[in-house]
């Protein structure tokens, strides 16, 4: 008999948390969570990243979901952008010379809204100001001085022409195509008919006389000209001094704070000079809109006209306004589309068409985080249209160009605005998944360049007494900012627990808070429920298991298939080449343990193991691996001596669904081996472990839900539990064990085993109750042994399938030399 197997004890098969550790009684007594939890590795990562100063240094916040990428990620930035100086402020102005090239201006940071109301102060006090100068008494005179000079002037030189035109016999005529020189005769001007009633020396003579006329009148009115050239001139040269004279002392009041800006004292200097040079557009008041007291009131609507100012060509734009900032900006854009990444221009309806100007360029999330820090989720920005291009050019130039998303695509040719482009100063933190990550990296060469830093989040940190104290400081943040009742020692202890059990192992807790902080809040709502003050440990198990409960239904249908008989599970008896594997389903959130039946036939022929469900194309690239170490296992192990002659096959019992991995392999080869022998293995203990060619049982996944799933299903037999019921796993398996306290229970009380296996030869002897045998010096295993038995069989098949060639070979000889004396018959007999 074999030595009894070696079992492991209950307190190896869960890891309790000790509250003896703990200096609290309940959360409400833990100090507040001021650092990161469990990522020093990404946030090293993003101190780099945000620190170095130079191109290209950008960082990609790379891990699964739940891990609190976004949450610890913006905290940091935060911290970090508190002791940064606030950015300048930016603001579109009037470009004069080019007025479809708005210009952009930097201001002095926090300070973009007082220049604004500084300027429309100045304005609105333009609008009285600047007419009343020109409704001035000595501004009157001194420009009707000037008009009656001109008229004065203008007289003197028409006077003159007369004279000059009645001295040489005509007359100057004003019609409505200007003067025209008529001859004179007897005193009165000439009809174009009398004229060619006269005499014909007498035409002669006058039209002798009209190029000297004509010439001198043409001197004469362009001397009109200059004269009333001059004379607008003058009466422009007096209207801009009366507005200099009247602007010059408020606009250099205005541009006294701002002599370290010299762009502002640029711009101001400008908005003056345009001021004066366009100072025909505001000499008259401005007049009120008047409405009929009978007419409703109107209200304000988006697309009808509203009566602009001329002044408004001088207000400024602020698209980016730090006043409320104290440090640098930290932006998060959760809907990073091309036109909130990068700005826009805006379109007002106007008499049926679409307007625009400078004051209704808007800013995107970039100018906002200019100078600081922008966190994007990676997957969101590459599914928006040219958002992605976009980001990548204003990284790759430093700069931030507001075009309209039709000019990128090219599909618009009509003029429009094109905002003078603003330097970028920023940090980018893409966040995103490990697979987006490596796909950008291989297939974009750009993000190389632009994204050198990658902070990794790990999903996993050591159980330390440390970190358990920082998990109960974030349940207690939680609880403060939630109004959620604080939680217990016990409590805190189960969600630690919990939280081993996520990453299913003894050594590890969970980053994912989100799943914590997911159970902290259904926790406090079931203590609540319950009456309690205080959140304990049994409201922590009812809100695990009642998530359980909410996703377990298709685990439930199935456990009732088995019991049922119509899913063929055997928990109980022994069978030859038949033994029950387990395999895990995950179905969204939730993943359970079910058992499986895998069978397997040996007989006589070379084709060696035949995998069932890759013949019938059910079965992944990593299970047929598995089963193809199989046959090297069995030939390592039995076929020194000898060949390996046999056909074996191999099937998961009643699987209509693809099989991938590769934990049964040494289930399978359990199975293969229990044929060859003819041992029966217990049905009672079912199996998981993947198997290498050395025969070494090696560690799989999920082995928590594979030994909670068969447990399951044996306690929901009709005779329940048998107590010689089990599961044989891998030993490097046991620091991931978390199992539930149900079946920690059930072993406890010795009616439920767990056997941790290193090797097949341990494996087969818990399974057969046989020991497996080693070979002695002679090279033979002891009879009697689950090796010894292979052995034999597999030497069995080796010298039945040569004395089936051998006889098959003779009597294919035979029937050669009978068909050849038929011939050599036929032949004398043809002669």
């Amino acid at each position: 008999m074999p030595a009894k197997p070696r079992e492991l004890s209950p307190a190896l098969l869960r890891r309790v948390c000790n509250l003896q550790d703990f200096t609290f009684q309940s959360t409400a007594e833990v100090p507040e969570l001021d650092e990161i939890i469990g990522q020093e590795r990404a946030t090293r990562a993003t101190e780099f990243g945000i620190d170095v100063p130079y191109y290209g240094y950008n960082v990609f916040a790379m891990g699964p979901s739940a891990t609190g990428k976004t949450s610890t990620i913006m905290q940091y930035l935060e911290q970090k952008a508190a002791d940064r100086p606030v950015p300048s402020d930016w603001a579109y102005v009037n470009n004069f010379a080019d007025p479809y090239r708005p210009q952009a201006l930097r201001l002095p940071a926090g300070h973009g809204c007082e220049l604004r109301d500084r300027l429309n102060g100045l304005l609105k006090h333009l609008e009285v100001s600047l007419p009343r100068a020109f409704e001035g008494e000595q501004y009157q005179e001194h420009r009707g001085r000037l008009v009656r000079e001109l008229d004065a002037q203008r007289n003197a030189e028409a006077e003159r022409l007369d004279a000059f035109v009645t001295q040489r016999g005509s007359a100057l005529l004003r019609t409505a195509m200007g003067l025209v020189v008529a001859p004179v005769v007897g005193g009165q001007p000439l009809t174009p008919e009398q004229f060619q009633q006269l005499p014909p020396a007498q035409r002669q003579e006058i039209q002798a006389r009209q190029p000297e006329l004509q010439e001198e009148v043409e001197r004469a009115l362009r001397r009109i000209r200059d004269l009333e050239q001059a004379a607008q001139e003058r009466l422009r040269n007096l209207d801009r001094e009366i507005a200099t004279a009247t602007i010059a002392r408020d606009f250099e009041a205005l541009s006294q704070p701002y002599h370290e800006w010299p762009e502002i004292v640029d711009y101001l200097n400008a908005v003056q000079q345009d001021i004066v040079d366009q100072v025909d557009l505001f000499k008259a008041r401005p007049q009120p809109e008047s409405q009929d007291a009978s007419d409703p009131p109107s209200l304000p609507s988006p697309v009808m006209n509203e009566r602009r100012s001329p002044f408004d060509r001088y207000r400024v734009n602020i698209v980016v306004d730090n006043c409320k900032l104290t440090g640098a900006p930290v932006v998060l854009e959760i809907n990073p589309t091309y036109s909130n990444l990068m700005g826009r221009i805006e379109r007002r309806a106007e008499f049926g068409t679409l307007v625009t100007d400078l004051h209704m360029i808007k800013a995107g999330a970039l100018h906002r985080a200019n100078g600081g820090f922008i966190v994007v989720d990676a997957r969101v920005i590459l599914r928006q249209p040219l958002a992605w291009d976009a980001l990548k050019r204003a990284l790759r130039y430093g700069e931030l160009r507001i075009e309209e998303p039709e000019r990128q695509l090219g599909i618009v040719t009509v003029v429009g605005l094109e905002p003078e482009p603003i330097p970028l100063d920023v940090k980018v933190v893409l966040i995103g998944d490990p697979m987006t990550y490596y796909l950008l990296y291989a297939y974009d060469e750009e993000f190389q360049k632009l994204f050198k830093v990658r902070a990794d989040f790990a999903t996993e940190m050591p159980w330390t007494r440390e970190n358990i104290e920082k998990v109960a400081r974030l349940i207690r943040d939680r609880c403060e900012e939630e109004k959620l009742p604080h939680f217990d020692l016990s409590a805190v202890g189960k969600i630690v627990e919990y939280s081993a059990r996520l990453v299913d192992d003894q050594h590890k807790l969970t980053t994912r808070f989100a799943l914590i902080l997911d159970t902290v809040r259904e926790a406090a709502y079931w203590a609540r429920h319950a009456g309690h003050t205080l959140v304990n440990a049994e409201d922590v198990q009812k809100a695990i298991d009642e998530r359980i409960y909410r996703a377990n239904q298709v685990e439930e249908r199935l456990r009732e298939r088995i019991v049922d008989g119509t899913i063929i599970v055997d928990t109980r008896g022994a069978a030859v080449g038949q033994v029950n594997g387990l395999s895990v389903l995950q179905l969204g959130d939730y993943m359970f343990g079910r058992p499986n039946r895998i069978t397997a036939k040996t007989y006589l022929g070379q084709a060696g193991v035949i995998n069932i469900e890759r013949e019938a194309k059910l079965s992944g690239s990593i299970h047929d691996k598995g089963v193809l170490i199989l046959a090297g296992y069995l030939g390592g192990k039995y076929a020194q001596d000898k060949p390996l002659s046999l056909t074996a096959s191999i099937a998961f019992e009643q699987s209509y669904e693809g099989v991938e991995g590769d934990s049964a392999s040494s289930t399978e080869l359990y199975a293969l081996l229990s044929s060859l022998s003819g041992l029966p293995l217990q049905q009672g203990i079912a199996v998981t472990g993947s198997v290498n060619q050395q025969g070494e049982v090696q560690a799989i996944g999920g082995v928590n839900e594979k030994i909670e799933g068969f447990f399951d299903v044996c306690r929901s037999a009709a005779d329940g539990l048998t107590d010689e019921q089990g599961v044989v796993i891998p030993a490097a398996n046991i620091k991931n064990l978390m199992l539930r306290e149900d079946v920690v229970a059930a072993v406890a009380e010795e009616r439920f085993h767990i056997y941790p296996v290193h090797t097949i030869d341990e494996g087969i002897a818990i399974l057969t109750g046989v020991p497996a045998g080693e070979r002695d010096a002679d090279g033979q295993y002891p009879e009697g042994t689950v090796n010894a038995l292979v052995d034999a069989r597999l030497r069995e098949l080796a010298q039945w399938l040569k004395e089936f060639g051998r006889q098959n070979g003779e009597r294919k000889g035979a029937e050669a030399d009978e068909n050849g004396e038929s011939a050599q018959k036929g032949e004398g007999e043809g002669g």
